[in-house]
């Protein structure tokens, strides 16, 4: 990823993601995990204190040595035991219907292939095993969408390959997902070419 990628994009992810407006919301995504959970897009762990008790352990999908180690604190102040098990989330090194959840936070947008990455959660997962989301894609506002085509080069070069037009409920139902619960909503504190957020639960049936 070059020095950028690896020293700098790490550290303006951990404190653009660590917000105070970020955190209500990880706490709702979070909510009702349970049992072992796969974590694609790990970062420095800012979900981390969200993590509800019935979560026994999290396999943390991350591909940044630098976003791991800046999760070193959060890490040893968890009961929750987590394991960083693989770099990518398009190749996930466990065996079919293994896992009983899934969760993915802002993260569906950086992974080249968010389609592979889906199937290989779908995969993963046990029949009824759940995958929460919170992401950022594209808006219902057409508005909003015409300046989301204009921001997304410069978006994808500053954040990491960061897209704001992917149909993110509409990926997850082609990977064979149901959504059971969504909310779509503009976050509050930013601009909305790139707060289009979409924040619910998928079952694999």
């Amino acid at each position: 990823m070059g020095f950028y990628g690896d020293r700098v994009l790490p550290r303006i992810i951990d404190v653009a993601c660590g917000n105070k407006q970020s955190a209500p919301l990880r706490q709702r995504v979070c909510d009702n995990l349970t049992g072992e959970v796969v974590e694609i897009g790990f970062g420095s762990g800012n979900n981390i204190p969200f993590y509800p008790v019935n979560v026994t352990k999290v396999a943390a999908i991350e591909p940044a040595d630098l976003g791991w180690k800046l999760a070193d604190k959060r890490l040893r102040e968890t009961t929750v035991p987590v394991e960083r098990m693989g770099l990518d989330g398009q190749k996930l090194p466990f065996a079919d219907n293994s896992l009983d959840s899934a969760l993915s936070t802002w993260t569906l947008c950086t992974i080249p292939d968010a389609t592979t990455a889906l199937l290989e959660l779908h995969r993963v997962l046990r029949p009824g095993g759940r995958f929460h989301f919170v992401e950022h894609g594209l808006a219902p506002d057409e508005t909003v969408r015409r300046w989301q085509y204009r921001m997304e080069p410069l978006h994808k070069v500053l954040l990491g390959g960061c897209h704001v037009t992917r149909p993110i409920t509409d990926l997850i139902t082609t990977a064979g997902f149901s959504i059971t619960e969504v909310e779509t909503f503009y976050e509050e504190g930013g601009p909305k070419y790139a707060g289009a957020m979409s924040l619910g639960v998928a079952v694999k049936d």
